[in-house]
């Protein structure tokens, strides 16, 4: 089953990493960026690199070009663990990893999206749209200003064989009806993930991707009428149509 919850906890708060881990989430991100302070950075990592001795996780790496890259891609190399590599422009850099999620955050990512998600340890895309929205100067909760970019890391992902990209965070861990709408838009434009900053965001991503019951029930009488054009509905279905019925059924 493709992961659609990446649940994030900061590397400098060891006491938070099994609390995440039974949590619930698809996927457990150990946040060395943006969640760590410059003065804790190195002790971040050590925390990281001793929990890692006995468990398994995603972390996500400091960006390319800053003091901490090196050190952090050393760390995720050494325990064999995927990397969510921050500020993702260079397919080259991409490549130097086993396994990666691109986070994909500036508009020069967003214009190589095709290059970087063709990368053969590319697994997935994500979004990043709080730091877009600094390099554009617009609202990061405003959809609209990144329609664009959406829709290029969701076709980018598809012509590369990926699944669906991750959308991003989604900042009042509170507001449930804003994450699960926000969550069901992205669903809309073809994302498959969700990532959460609170383990209360987890449940209410992973419902929110789940097909709701009218959509079942369509897609049950579609894959039940049978080979070849047919109508459903009063709608004409073919093999197209029945792919993305199966899909919604998880066959």
């Amino acid at each position: 089953m493709v992961a659609t919850t990446f649940l994030f906890v900061p590397g400098d708060r060891p006491e938070r990493f099994d609390k995440a881990l039974a949590g619930g989430a698809d996927v457990v991100i150990l946040d060395l960026e943006d969640a760590v302070a410059p003065a804790a950075k190195d002790s971040a990592r050590a925390s990281v690199d001793e929990w890692l001795a006995s468990h398994r996780a995603l972390v996500r790496i400091n960006a390319p070009g800053t003091p901490w890259f090196g050190a952090d891609a050393a760390l995720v190399a050494a325990r064999g663990v995927p990397v969510m590599v921050p500020k993702a422009e260079n397919p080259g850099v991409l490549a130097g990893f086993r396994e990666v999620v691109a986070l994909v955050e500036t508009a020069a990512g967003v214009e190589r999206a095709g290059e970087l998600a063709a990368v053969p340890s590319v697994t997935r895309l994500a979004f990043g749209s709080i730091d877009l929205a600094a390099e554009l100067g617009v609202d990061p909760e405003d959809r609209e200003p990144f329609a664009y970019a959406r829709s290029r890391l969701v076709i980018a992902s598809a012509a590369a064989g990926l699944a669906p990209p991750v959308d991003g965070v989604t900042t009042n861990v509170g507001d449930d009806a804003g994450l699960e709408a926000d969550v069901r838009y992205a669903r809309r434009l073809g994302f498959g993930g969700k990532l959460c900053i609170h383990p209360r965001q987890v449940p209410v991503a992973r419902a929110a991707f789940a097909p709701a019951e009218a959509e079942r029930e369509w897609a049950r009488r579609v894959v039940t009428a049978g080979p070849g054009v047919s109508v459903v509905d009063g709608r004409m279905v073919d093999e197209p149509v029945r792919a993305r019925a199966r899909r919604i059924l998880g066959e």
